[in-house]
């Protein structure tokens, strides 16, 4: 009979864990390497993936038990937006941030023609891309290609808030076809796309190899959003209580662990062993401390917040983020909102309540309420409760506007600016 510290019986112990050669994977090879899954009661095998569709058929088939999840993926895939549908949820977050948009180097000099001044702006605005594409429509040229990881990605409603902001209808001024992140490289030197919206390290790759300028990172789209998560079945986690609560444990240490900034060089060693990332060392160091080379030769830029692994209760679930991607789904004609409770949705998904029984017992703050407004913060702020002080992460979009779906009778926090 294998326990948990706390007593607790495990269901299963052996479990495999599907994870993305991504830099954001972090969580799930620091607890491998530190022997957290084992300090718990587990033993994991991480299954590395080729694509974020693989990870979705083996969660649902029950071929992996558990995987790290883009923070979409839970929503989609309960509601059967794309061919699988399977009630599924998530009551970790694993990190915030990561993503960027990267032109290809073919794209970036004709911009540069375009508008030289313009084009040298970080982040750069979409605003030129609306000219630009204006410009190419007007003379004949196709439109221009862009990719993203997964249909309904992070990353593609990254992508489309960017250029909408600007004007640009991303469903019919650009196509936009989906690339698994280790490729991206390779499409943007073979120019058989014009940009991406992808993770890291493949934008950091792509500068690298002198074949794509970051332009806008994602954190610059919307500060301090949740990214990857730890996905599950809604049936696996009610068959397995206990072996959830131990593997979200583990990864609470992990996580913790990373949001300490001398282990930042150490994690990037770890992630460049082919078996999990197989990137440089150099360049997963490079944007595990928040260094962006947004072009080749440029000095970076720095970034603070570009990775946020544990700091400003960065693994609670807040259902608040659920509803905005919900929104986004909606907004792009994904899903008929007339035909779905949002809210209950984002209850089911994101599962606030599993949470605060995992994370209290480890002691850390817990938020009071699950919805939170975003887009109010330019700086990280305090969050009150008569229970706790929690600092968040500042939570701006690029246009300034503000989305808040608290309900009328959540008056139990106060705000105050850091």
């Amino acid at each position: 009979m294998t326990t948990t510290p706390g007593h607790h019986t495990l269901e299963k112990r052996h479990l495999t864990i599907g994870f993305i050669p991504l830099t954001d994977c972090a969580p799930l090879i620091v607890a491998k390497q530190r022997g957290l899954y084992e300090k718990f009661g587990l033993e994991v095998s991480l299954s590395k993936e080729t694509s974020w569709a693989n990870i979705r058929d083996k969660v649902a088939l029950g071929i992996l038990d558990a995987a790290q999840m883009l923070a979409t993926m839970p929503l989609a895939m309960s509601l059967g937006i794309g061919p699988v549908k399977k009630p599924t949820i998530t009551a970790l977050v694993l990190d915030l941030n990561g993503n960027a948009v990267t032109l290809s180097e073919s794209l970036y000099r004709r911009l540069e023609k375009f508008d030289a001044e313009a084009a040298r702006q970080r982040p750069l605005s979409a605003a030129l891309l609306k000219r630009f594409i204006e410009h190419e429509r007007a003379v004949g040229s196709k439109p221009l290609t862009f990719a993203t990881v997964f249909p309904t990605a992070t990353h593609t409603y990254e992508l489309r808030y960017w250029l909408a902001g600007a004007g640009i209808d991303p469903l019919t001024d650009i196509r936009v076809e989906v690339v698994p992140p280790p490729q991206m490289v390779a499409r943007l030197a073979e120019g058989m796309i014009d940009g991406c919206c992808v993770g890291e390290p493949w934008n950091s790759m792509a500068v690298a190899q002198g074949v794509g300028h970051i332009v806008i990172s994602g954190y610059e789209i919307w500060n301090n959003r949740p990214e990857k998560v730890l996905g599950v079945t809604e049936e696996w986690a009610l068959q397995h209580p206990n072996t959830h609560r131990a593997l979200m444990l583990a990864l609470l240490e992990a996580c913790q662990w990373l949001d300490q900034s001398e282990h930042r060089r150490e994690a990037a060693a770890l992630l460049a062993q082919g078996i999990h990332v197989g990137a440089p060392e150099t360049v997963l160091r490079q944007s595990l401390i928040g260094q962006l080379r947004c072009d080749s030769g440029t000095l970076p830029r720095r970034i603070d917040d570009f990775h946020v692994f544990h700091r400003y209760a960065a693994n609670f679930p807040w259902q608040s983020h659920a509803l905005w991607y919900l929104h986004q789904m909606v907004r792009w004609g994904e899903l008929d909102a007339g035909g779905q409770d949002l809210y209950q949705v984002a209850g089911q998904c994101f599962r606030t309540d599993l949470y605060r029984k995992t994370a209290g017992v480890m002691g850390f703050a817990l938020p009071p309420d699950d919805f939170k407004k975003e887009g109010m913060h330019q700086l990280p702020y305090m969050l009150t409760s008569n229970a706790s002080v929690i600092e968040l992460g500042a939570d701006y979009f690029c246009d300034g506007a503000s989305f808040d779906v608290t309900p009328a009778a959540n008056t139990t926090t106060r705000e105050s600016t850091k």
